[in-house]
């Protein structure tokens, strides 16, 4: 195959940021994908729904002339969030669902949870209601090693948390692990797992072998190696239970490239065309339509897109740019380290 169409596709996890950040980096995403499940990690953070809502006019406001996307909002859950004001939000079609940020996990997390006891009333809303919980999957207990944050996550607090209450749908996110891969094929359709553009490219040798990566540093961090082919594996496998989500996340060179850089990869650019590659090699093509066009609307109960998008290899490499020039300063764009031959194609 060297050329294949898909429903347009969208992304599962996605950060925009807000500001100049957001009107310069908001092009990236609408010129491939039609919609995205949008971050609320902002500073302050959206913790209610009338914050969701500013945030969503914000993104709408800064859209490119003629693009068509959806942003799909999110909130950020706190020990005090409201489940009557999850309930409404959801009710009214502006929350698609509730993002769990373990305290100090990742960027902007700091307002996240600490006592998941105090979370409890809300997921036991969400769970009667059907409104997905997306979960940043890693302890913070600096004991642990990082390399193994997301594998004790999944014993101590997620499972806890899905066998305390029956019925909750939920997204494990950005998963970085073969235990992630396993966990999530163990369990029913209430429970999906997103796998990012990068993890499927990096392993942790790529970041720290002749010389500090930081654009391939990012959080959860890329692991070993097989954890790295069990996830392509999961990827192109052609199972519902995973779907995109790039966790694009943006950052400004001077905050990526110093010595406390911040973690995230900036792949909204070039996504589509590196995922044609990785299936590709996979000899699994034909299951990029699911993974990035079917399988994350069934979950979230939308309809699949009907506008398309078109990916074709050819003899010619594609191109980027290295770096997005934002209102807000430079942004590298991921580099693969290897050509990549397919191009999308309106």
């Amino acid at each position: 195959m060297t050329r294949i169409t898909l429903p347009r596709p969208d992304d599962w996890h996605l950060h925009l940021r807000d500001g100049a950040m957001l009107t310069g980096v908001l092009p990236e995403t609408t010129r491939h994908f039609a919609r995205a499940i949008v971050m609320p990690n902002l500073v302050p953070p959206v913790v209610t729904a009338a914050e969701a809502a500013a945030y969503r006019a914000r993104i709408l406001a800064a859209l490119p002339a003629g693009a068509a996307f959806e942003p799909l909002m999110t909130l950020y859950l706190t020990e005090t969030t409201d489940p009557a004001d999850v309930a409404a939000a959801a009710a009214s079609g502006l929350v698609k669902a509730v993002k769990l940020y373990p305290a100090g996990a990742t960027t902007n997390s700091h307002s996240g949870v600490r006592d998941f006891d105090k979370v409890r009333g809300v997921l036991e809303k969400m769970a009667e209601i059907g409104l997905p919980l997306c979960v940043h999957g890693e302890v913070v207990d600096p004991a642990v090693d990082i390399f193994d944050r997301e594998a004790v996550f999944i014993e101590t607090v997620l499972d806890p948390i899905r066998r305390a209450t029956p019925g909750l749908r939920v997204v494990m996110e950005h998963i970085t692990t073969r235990d992630g891969v396993d966990y999530a094929r163990a369990q029913g359709d209430d429970l999906a797992a997103t796998i990012t553009t990068h993890h499927l490219i990096l392993n942790r040798n790529h970041i720290l072998v002749g010389g500090i990566k930081p654009h391939y540093y990012c959080l959860p961090v890329a692991k070993r190696e097989h954890h790295r082919l069990a996830l392509r594996e999961a990827a192109t496998s052609g199972e519902a239970r995973f779907f995109l989500g790039t966790d694009s996340a943006p950052h400004v060179d001077p905050l990526k490239e110093c010595a406390c850089g911040c973690a995230g990869c900036f792949t909204a650019t070039n996504t589509m065309q590196l995922l044609a590659h990785v299936f590709e090699e996979e000899g699994k093509l034909a299951n990029l339509v699911g993974f990035a066009s079917e399988n994350g609307p069934r979950f979230y109960r939308l309809p699949v897109n009907t506008a398309t998008l078109t990916l074709e290899k050819t003899a010619t490499p594609a191109t980027w740019p290295a770096k997005i020039e934002t209102g807000a300063g430079p942004v590298t764009v991921f580099d693969p380290g290897f050509p990549v031959f397919w191009h999308a194609i309106d």
